[in-house]
């Protein structure tokens, strides 16, 4: 088949991803989330919130201190006694992203003839678009010059109340004690909960740390590919945290938080929309989605800074 043959096939096997403007049916879109949150990594913690506008409030409510008072038979509390909850408001307000995926004529005729190539797109887009919203997730910094990370704030940049300086230790089990005792007691209740979330190298060398004892348990990390934990808590390693802070360029931060805690809002509406480069044998699409980040309680999060992971 030449060119124009094949892109007229892929467009018609594509038509009903295209259909009302570009906008997904939401069945499709469901699909394209569930493949979306399976590639990323911080976004596969998270809470998902599929946003029904570009903009929604989440009600949250706690009670942060106690609520039980000495009391006496068929007497109320008197109303200075009386327990009101916390309540508060997060707002998601999501941005608009885009990705552009292209497809030469090989990877496209191999999936119309399998008849796959609709599951082809949702796949690679899904690929292509995970990293990337794991990237701004994380790193987001209204300040920052590049114009993707600028967009909005990431949970790095969001985590401002509870701050570890680990003056530019490796990762180790002191870090980690300190965030545990930077964690403000009510959220330590639910302790199993909890993560420490980090960069790849920043891991490695927690691990490593471990390695050196001279013991069974130390010998697994340095021969095997095992899970790591700071009392009971699991030590995460996340590809997109950066590892080139602070002045020197050769530091990163840690996260403590529950994952759950990490709310992130996806406009359900996400539009794909398909051109076509004949001479090239090219198909392009490109889709189009808008997500925010919040903390739902920014003080249930420590944050360590000037962990070194370079030389």
């Amino acid at each position: 088949m030449d060119n124009r043959t094949i892109l007229e096939k892929a467009d018609l096997a594509l038509s009903d991803l295209t259909t009302g403007g570009g906008m997904l049916q939401p069945a499709q879109a469901q699909k394209f989330l569930r493949i979306l949150i399976n590639e990323a990594v911080i976004l596969k913690q998270s809470t998902v919130v599929p946003m029904r506008s570009p903009k929604q409030l989440i009600e949250k409510i706690r009670f942060a201190n106690r609520i039980l008072r000495s009391g006496s038979e068929a007497v109320a509390l008197p109303v200075g006694d009386r327990a009101l909850p916390n309540l508060g408001k997060v707002e998601l307000d999501a941005q608009l992203f885009k990705a552009e995926v292209r497809l030469n004529n090989e990877v496209l005729e191999d999936s119309i003839e399998r008849g796959q190539l609709r599951q082809t797109i949702m796949q690679l887009m899904a690929e292509a678009i995970a990293r990337d919203v794991d990237e701004v997730i994380i790193q987001g910094d209204s300040t920052s010059p590049d114009p993707f990370l600028a967009k909005l704030n990431g949970i790095l940049k969001q985590s401002t109340s509870n701050i570890v300086d680990a003056q530019n230790q490796t990762t180790n089990k002191t870090v980690f004690r300190d965030m545990l005792k930077t964690m403000p007691h009510p959220f330590l209740r639910n302790k199993k909960e909890l993560r420490f979330f980090t960069s790849v190298n920043s891991e490695i060398d927690y691990k490593d740390s471990l390695a050196d004892r001279a013991t069974i348990g130390g010998d697994k990390y340095t021969e095997e590919d095992v899970a790591a934990a700071y009392s009971g808590v699991p030590v995460l390693h996340v590809p997109m945290f950066p590892e080139s802070l602070g002045p020197s360029s050769n530091t990163t931060d840690i996260i403590l938080t529950d994952p759950k805690n990490i709310n992130v809002g996806i406009w359900r509406n996400i539009r794909v929309e398909v051109d076509k480069i004949v001479w090239e044998g090219v198909l392009v699409i490109v889709a189009t989605l808008r997500f925010d980040v919040k903390y739902a309680e920014e003080t249930a999060v420590v944050k360590a800074v000037n962990v070194k992971v370079g030389a």
